[in-house]
């Protein structure tokens, strides 16, 4: 085996030798082409030992990247900024004038081009830069407690306010029933039962709200009780207490004396302020129907003080009510600037149109002072008593009385009238609502249904039209 295969061996090594031998001779004989010296061939050479030793710059793809360090960036910019020594134009140097063909496998010359980025983002434009343009969290402070503060604050306030208002409401009704509920006092006098409750020693007052209060007394001639409601200021609510301070609100309390059917005459009358009167007379519905605002005394007598108008069905009803004991006691001019401070109305009516189980009834109100000074408002209260034995002995003159019934029975017959006409009123609703729906049902019933309807009705109609006919028996 070793014989046969050395001549073999020794053939290829001669055939690489000619083949490099060939490739040598070819390499050298392009010196000799026309068109061509050897000073040009040498740069031709160096051109492509540099073209060969000088890859191609790879292309580059990133999609962030820092931009390079400022001195590396000078570096550069200086470097592109001097002149360079090779050829500007890649084209210009000797292998533009070669052929393809017969030249294979050296590389093309490239210009230089920077390295493409993505996303529209150059490394020298620092602001598309993610990792530099993105604002770095701030890292918070200490946190605000303010608005928990305030609210806590608030709901403590709240809460306090609750128990000392309710406590001051709470005092100033005891006050007033210590000073005009208990043993000997006003109502003690007047009245056989004082109290809400039954038994030996029932409770003064009744406790509907947190500042609304009830007291009652019964068992005195001419009247079958009395009603005081307190209502006080809503000094519990924190809110309703800084509107009271700012509008100046204050504690009243009214009286309702139920007067009986017996004892009462027919009398309307009101005794209030200028200011307060006017709008009762235009609200309050038997002093619009009955009263009228009196501009002066009756026969230049003795008056109210001036701060007080008085709404009266007559000028005598009007004289016979306001006696000159009332007038020394509270409503003249001394006695009202001294103890009429509390004052604030007063009203009487045998038409009361605010509850149907009482018409006959003595209104009274008042402002209520505060705990300490409850006997500044002794006189205002000792009214009451006075006008319920006043009242229900006072009788009414023949002439005034005539007077009195003729409007009564004119201001029924207005009512009478009024009913009728809101009973015609929701009956003539009634009829059209039911023809509404009668018309929607129609509306929604078919053809069929329809003609049927109409048929009836035309046969209903021919039915009326008839001419009656009566028939008899002969004899």
């Amino acid at each position: 085996m070793a014989g046969p295969s050395s001549p073999l061996r020794r053939c290829f090594f001669v055939l690489a030798l000619l083949a490099l031998l060939c490739l040598h001779v070819s390499f050298a004989a392009d010196h000799h082409f026309e068109g061509f010296d050897s000073d040009d061939v040498a740069d031709d050479e160096e051109g492509v030992t540099e073209t060969l030793d000088h890859p191609p710059p790879i292309q580059l793809t990133r999609t962030h990247s820092d931009p390079p360090p400022p001195d590396r960036q000078q570096e550069e910019d200086s470097e592109t900024s001097q002149p360079s020594d090779l050829p500007q134009n890649p084209s210009s140097n000797g292998l533009e004038y070669w052929d393809e063909d017969e030249f294979e496998g050296i590389p093309e010359e490239q210009s230089p081009e920077a390295p493409k980025i993505t996303e529209n983002a150059t490394p020298d434009d620092p602001s598309s830069d993610p990792i530099k343009t993105a604002k770095p969290l701030k890292v918070g402070g200490p946190r605000s407690y303010t608005v928990e503060i305030v609210c806590v604050s608030f709901l403590i306030m709240f809460a306090i306010n609750f128990f000392t208002g309710k406590r001051e409401n709470e005092n100033i009704a005891l006050a007033w029933a210590a000073k005009f509920g208990k043993r000997d006092s006003i109502f003690d006098k007047n009245f056989s039962l004082v109290g809400v409750g039954e038994g030996d020693d029932p409770p003064l007052l009744l406790k509907e709200e947190q500042n609304v209060f009830k007291f009652y007394a019964s068992g005195r001639r001419y009247c079958s009780g009395l009603l005081a409601t307190m209502e006080l200021q809503s000094r519990h609510d924190l809110i309703s207490r800084l509107c009271n301070w700012v509008m100046r609100g204050r504690d009243e309390i009214s009286f309702e004396v139920y007067m009986n059917e017996e004892a009462m005459d027919q009398v309307v009358f009101a005794v209030a302020r200028r200011k307060a009167a006017k709008g009762m007379q235009k609200e309050v519905r038997d002093l619009q129907r009955y009263g009228s605002l009196l501009s002066g005394p009756p026969g230049g007598r003795k008056w109210v003080a001036e701060e007080l108008a008085v709404i009266s069905e007559s000028k005598e009803v009007a004289g016979d009510l306001i006696t000159e004991a009332v007038l020394d006691q509270v409503f003249g001019e001394k006695a009202f600037e001294k103890f009429g401070k509390g004052f604030i109305s007063m009203h009487f009516s045998d038409q009361h149109s605010g509850t149907a189980a009482h018409k006959k009834m003595l209104l009274f109100k008042f402002a209520l002072p505060d705990a300490k000074n409850m006997a500044d408002m002794t006189r205002l209260v000792a009214l009451i008593p006075y006008y319920i034995d006043l009242i229900g002995r006072y009788k009414l003159s023949p002439q005034v009385r005539s007077k009195a019934e003729s409007a009564r029975s004119k201001a029924a017959q207005e009512a009478y009238k009024e009913q009728q006409n809101a009973r015609q009123e929701a009956l003539q609703k009634r009829k059209a609502d039911r023809k509404k729906m009668l018309e929607e049902a129609e509306a929604k019933l078919g053809a069929e249904a329809i003609r049927k309807k109409e048929s009836k009705d035309r046969a209903r109609q021919a039915k009326k039209a008839m001419p009656r006919v009566r028939m008899t028996r002969a004899h």
